[in-house]
């Protein structure tokens, strides 16, 4: 499939607002990156899988900025079809003007141990949130490379920067999102592109209340019960990061202590972790439910 470079449709007599497209903004991380956007007078294309949870959040912003110009806009799209994801940014464009600023927050997680999670769970963890992140950037990448301006930002998470148990697929697509996110960063900065990732700890939304509630126990005691970031302010640090052309954004000590430490830290993590992890499985053949 072709994507052409939308015309801009807006007004050359004022400085135009922003437009800035959402993948995975109906909820979560992405939702609240609309809000901080909206906030700023941006015109907000959002896109995802429930058709329902999109109008719900485009009425928010609508009875919430009705008083400005500002345009809302959603689109239905699986981020792992790349046509349909591919059309869906085009109509945005071609309604909103070209894509300033893309951010890729679709994504998913289903722990499961490796021997035990089915071949289609596993590689639907790999396509969202890795292939489908590529396809969100490869729709938007042409035209910002064409006009020489354009910000792209990632939604990876912590979990990239270290192997957990039960999380296979899920850290290996976000590892592989911090590879593609710095590899295509040194590939857009010649053509006035800047690309950020973001990588957050755990964050209370409705997909992390899912994946706790079949987390493996083994996961869990290493994880430990950390409070989780609010996605507001795990929007609100990302934007600043983006804004600050920051390569990678860090949200708390946590894990950005991992991130400058990790190949000092990992030998004592991986001892510290298989410790954990044997202690429970102890637990279970004793017969102990924790």
């Amino acid at each position: 499939m072709t994507v052409t470079s939308a015309p801009d449709h807006r007004s050359k007599s004022a400085v135009a607002p922003l437009h800035v497209i959402i993948t995975g903004g109906s909820s979560g991380i992405g939702a609240a990156i609309a809000d901080v956007y909206a906030e700023r007078g941006a015109n907000i294309s959002l896109i995802a899988r429930t058709a329902s949870a999109l109008a719900d959040k485009k009425r928010v912003l609508e009875e919430r900025f009705a008083a400005r110009n500002q345009h809302f806009r959603v689109e239905t799209a699986d981020v792992r079809d790349w046509p349909a994801i591919g059309e869906a940014v085009a109509r945005c464009e071609h309604e909103l003007g070209p894509c300033d600023i893309l951010i890729v927050s679709s994504g998913i997680v289903d722990p499961a141990p490796f021997d035990v999670i089915p071949a289609d769970r596993f590689n639907g963890q790999i396509e969202t949130n890795l292939l489908g992140s590529a396809n969100a950037v490869r729709a938007v990448f042409a035209g910002m490379r064409q006009r020489r301006r354009g910000r792209i930002l990632m939604i990876g998470s912590g979990a990239g920067l270290i192997g957990l148990f039960g999380y296979t697929a899920y850290c290996a697509s976000k590892a592989g999102l911090i590879g593609f996110a710095e590899a295509l960063r040194q590939e857009a900065r010649p053509h006035g592109i800047s690309v950020s990732i973001c990588l957050p700890p755990d964050t209370d939304t409705p997909q992390l209340a899912m994946e706790r509630r079949v987390r493996p126990s083994e996961a869990s005691a290493i994880i430990g019960a950390a409070p989780a970031w609010s996605a507001g302010a795990i929007a609100r640090v990302a934007i600043r990061g983006l804004d600050r052309g920051k390569a990678v954004t860090h949200p708390g000590l946590q894990i950005k202590f991992l991130a400058y430490s990790r190949s000092v830290l990992a030998p004592l993590l991986r001892h510290w972790f298989d410790r954990r992890i044997a202690g429970v499985m102890r637990g279970k053949a004793e017969g102990d439910p924790h």
